[in-house]
């Protein structure tokens, strides 16, 4: 019986450290310890669910719709909490971050200076091949840290020259945390499937926002996307992260889960149309939700009415 406990824990500890090893938010505290009464594997070694094959014949109707996904309305919170990674949890944006900069998993596009680019034209990647090179690393920096220049000081706090009397400055760095983040834009074309007469949505794209802050005086100027994902990509990551269930702890479901079964609220900012352009600012205020309003319901009707097409 003794050898049987010896080797019960032996296999506990063995199953903790691969789960440490293999992703955060298991419910493994950094010390290794499990901080929970079992090993929570089940959406960890989660396999992603694989789309319908889908045929271009397939599709009789189609329409490209991007949205704006506020994290401030209460529906969308699983998305914007923690404000900190915790031992079970995750917020999406540290779920991104750690995918791009740890794991490397998932590949960050550029907006290139042109607002709201979401073509994936300009991807991040090492030239040479080589993940851990220093020039691709302090690239990725940019997209998650707020990098400012300081005074230098000595160890009297006193101001540091160079041999010509200018005061010298360092690179300091600030990251972008979870509550930086203010809204998600994403990208998403829905179509009818006359092979399983369905109407279907898949998403293409995500796009982290915040606010533009003046570096002077730090004043809001307005929104900025920081980059795009190709989402296809992201799900084999957010499929293993937890997303927090208010009803039953036991029973969470993954942040790909989420996506999928449309557990989020939304309004519509811009469709595909001949001059390319958004819904604001042609429309503004309640006239701007009302055209979300008219863009979902033709959608809708559409779903309804497709057999006389």
């Amino acid at each position: 019986m003794k050898t049987k406990g010896i080797l019960i824990t032996g296999i506990l500890s063995l199953t903790v450290a691969v789960a440490t090893a293999q992703l955060p938010s298991q419910g493994v505290s950094q010390s290794g310890v499990l901080d929970g009464v079992y090993v929570q594997e089940h959406i960890p070694t989660k396999k992603v669910i694989p789309y319908v094959p889908l045929r271009e014949a397939d599709v009789i109707w189609s329409k490209r719709v991007w949205r704006t996904i506020d994290l401030k309305e209460k529906i969308n919170h699983p998305l914007y909490y923690p404000e900190q990674p915790i031992s079970d949890r995750m917020a999406l944006w540290d779920v991104i971050k750690w995918a791009a900069t740890q794991e490397k998993s998932i590949t960050i596009y550029d907006l290139h200076g042109i607002d709201l680019d979401d073509q994936f034209r300009y991807p991040v990647k090492p030239k040479n091949g080589n993940i851990n090179d220093p020039e691709f690393l302090t690239r990725l920096d940019e997209y998650f840290y707020n990098i400012t220049s300081v005074d230098s000081l000595d160890e009297n706090d006193e101001l540091l020259y160079d041999m010509d009397g200018n005061p010298l400055t360092k690179k300091m760095k600030i990251a972008i945390e979870a509550k930086d983040i203010v809204r998600y834009e994403i990208k998403e074309d829905w179509f009818f499937d006359k092979q399983r007469s369905v109407l279907d949505v898949r998403i293409i794209g995500i796009s982290p926002v915040v606010f533009k802050m003046n570096p002077v005086t730090g004043d809001i100027m307005g929104l900025q996307n920081k980059f795009w994902i190709y989402f296809p990509e992201c799900r084999y990551v957010f499929q293993n992260f937890f997303v927090y269930n208010t009803k039953n702890d036991a029973q969470r479901m993954s942040f790909d889960d989420l996506f999928w079964k449309r557990m989020f609220n939304s309004y519509v900012h811009k469709e595909s149309n001949v001059f390319d352009r958004q819904v604001n600012p042609t429309w503004t205020g309640i006239d701007a939700l009302l055209e979300s309003e008219r863009v979902k319901y033709d959608i809708f009707k559409l779903e309804h009415d497709v057999w006389h097409l």
